[in-house]
């Protein structure tokens, strides 16, 4: 029998929280100016064997799917963010990590069961700071949360 992909974060005074799946932009999140950061593919791979990946993009730059090729991700071209806001409810919010830079970001990053804003090298939606769980500065520190749980159970306590 195969094995549901999931990490577990527990932040005491909350329930338990179990997430099957890594939602994440693509423009200003993963990458700069389309290219894919360094570093990220590594930790995409790795953490595809605990969680489902899913990009949602508007692919601003059109290089998403040429920069993604090859990794353990599914893409979703999507033009708004109540498309992708869609996505996370038709997966389920509460299983769902969220990552974003962008104000197209703000429904999926507030809704998930975690949300993550990037303050990356594209800067980030003022919007969405304040919507966000977590604020970062690098994409990579965001997904080492899923690496090292505890990370997020540090960050996310009373």
């Amino acid at each position: 029998m195969r094995q549901q992909k999931r990490v577990v974060i527990v932040v005491p005074g909350r329930p338990s929280l179990t997430l099957s799946y890594l939602m994440l932009d693509f423009t200003g999140t993963l990458a700069r100016d389309g290219t894919l950061l360094p570093g990220v593919a590594s930790r995409l791979r790795a953490l595809s064997r605990r969680l489902t990946i899913v990009v949602a993009t508007a692919d601003t730059l059109g290089k998403a799917i040429t920069s993604l090729d090859g990794l353990p991700v599914e893409i979703k071209l999507v033009k708004t963010g109540q498309e992708k806001l869609r996505l996370l409810e038709d997966i389920g919010p509460s299983r769902v990590m969220a990552i974003g830079n962008g104000r197209n970001d703000v429904p999926m990053v507030r809704r998930a069961a975690i949300g993550v804003a990037v303050v990356g090298p594209e800067g980030a939606a003022s919007d969405l700071i304040g919507a966000a769980d977590i604020v970062v500065h690098d994409i990579r520190d965001g997904l080492d949360f899923l690496a090292k749980p505890l990370r997020l159970t540090a960050t996310l306590r009373p």
